[in-house]
């Protein structure tokens, strides 16, 4: 049998991961003509800040930010291309603490973030802005200071992936943020064979010019790659503008006979090896499906009290729910979308967050975000909504 193991680690309440070193001799080692790549920066806050859950946007905005100062063509593309997205930013890593169901970040403490590039024009992007690094990292008022980057996963090329001899040994990933698929338009937290590599090959196919028959490859995944054990949780999290999202984390291992034919086992080898580049299921650009090769999950004893993020995410679907149960008309997609807005905006208002900063969130005109806030109130306490207000811009 060949074995492909997967585990899944995250800072969430059953399972702690221990990220894997970058490896400081490889930055002298980026050929140019490469086509994937992970970097790590690290980072460090001269004084505490207590983060907001939704933090990892800022993240996301920078990070586009920073592209549009030296390149606003791909910076375009970045932003409004209809592809997948050529790059995966992780959430901050390091010694969290935690105050009010909040992430507090200690002063002098270094956190790692990860960048992965996954096609020529992002890598080579990569390349020069690693020699030119901004001295800070600019968090909504939380500024951090950048004390410097890392390889840490190499610079390679799809050909490289496909090429590599095929390995005799199991394989492990680890997922160490919350991964979900989308699937009929609901979120699906399960490891399912065939959507893990489905991810995958999406990615493949759209950027490695090196392109895999998708239907034969996914029915031969869903015959032949079985679940021979896992170590899963679930958890509630936001990502991107709006709504919540039911992820997973934790470990599976696969296994695939060993009479499959050679040509699949190599392009499954290479898809469990682009992985770490190109995360897992969807939201990788906020965070979501960060994936590292090898098992790094260790069992924690299960904690109680939900995290902030979580409690927003699922308040968010509580919302949702009863704001759509309220509408005369439920069908459709726009009626979906008026309900998950209202519920985005009046959960991060219960805790705490400004109309402000949700308004810049969404990208939405402030006046627009406080009607919407007050009909999802009024709604809330009359247990009817005002249809006359209730449709999208």
């Amino acid at each position: 049998m060949l074995i492909v193991a997967v585990d899944w680690e995250w800072a969430v309440p059953m399972l702690s991961f221990s990220e894997p070193s970058a490896d400081r001799e490889a930055n002298g080692k980026w050929p140019t003509g490469s086509e994937l790549v992970g970097i790590t920066l690290e980072v460090q806050a001269p004084r505490s800040y207590l983060l907001d859950p939704h933090y990892a946007k800022g993240l996301h905005a920078w990070f586009l930010s920073q592209v549009q100062e030296t390149d606003p063509q791909l910076s375009a593309y970045l932003h409004d291309g209809e592809s997948e997205k050529p790059f995966t930013l992780s959430r901050l890593m390091g010694p969290f603490r935690e105050q009010g169901g909040r992430p507090l970040i200690p002063p002098h403490l270094p956190f790692r973030w990860w960048i992965t590039g996954l096609n020529p024009p992002v890598v080579e992007w990569l390349r020069g802005w690693c020699q030119r690094l901004p001295t800070w990292l600019e968090l909504r008022g939380s500024p951090l200071q950048i004390l410097g980057w890392q390889i840490s996963i190499p610079p390679r090329t799809y050909r490289q992936l496909l090429e590599q001899p095929l390995s005799p040994r199991s394989w492990s990933l680890s997922f160490v943020s919350p991964t979900s698929f989308r699937h009929r338009g609901h979120h699906l937290p399960l490891p399912i064979p065939r959507n893990l590599f489905h991810s995958y090959l999406r990615r493949w196919n759209d950027f490695s010019g090196l392109p895999i028959e998708a239907e034969p490859f996914l029915d031969w995944v869903d015959g032949e790659v079985i679940i021979q054990r896992h170590r899963l949780e679930s958890v509630k999290t936001t990502a991107g503008r709006q709504g919540s999202v039911t992820g997973f984390i934790g470990c599976v291992q696969l296994a695939v006979s060993s009479r499959a034919p050679e040509l699949l086992q190599q392009q499954l080898q290479a898809l469990i090896h682009l992985a770490p580049y190109c995360g897992t299921g969807h939201k990788t650009p906020f965070g979501l499906g960060q994936t590292r090769l090898g098992w790094l999950a260790e069992e924690l004893p299960a904690s109680p009290v939900p995290s902030r993020e979580e409690q927003v995410a699922q308040r968010i679907e509580e919302l949702s729910a009863l704001f759509l149960s309220q509408r005369q008309r439920q069908g459709g997609s726009r009626a979906e979308k008026t309900a998950q807005l209202w519920a985005t905006i009046l959960a991060r208002r219960e805790g705490g967050e400004s109309l402000q900063q949700i308004a810049a969130d969404l990208e939405m005109p402030y006046e627009t975000v406080k009607t919407y806030a007050k009909l999802a109130r009024r709604s809330l306490q009359s247990g009817s909504q005002d249809y006359s207000s209730s449709s999208l811009p």
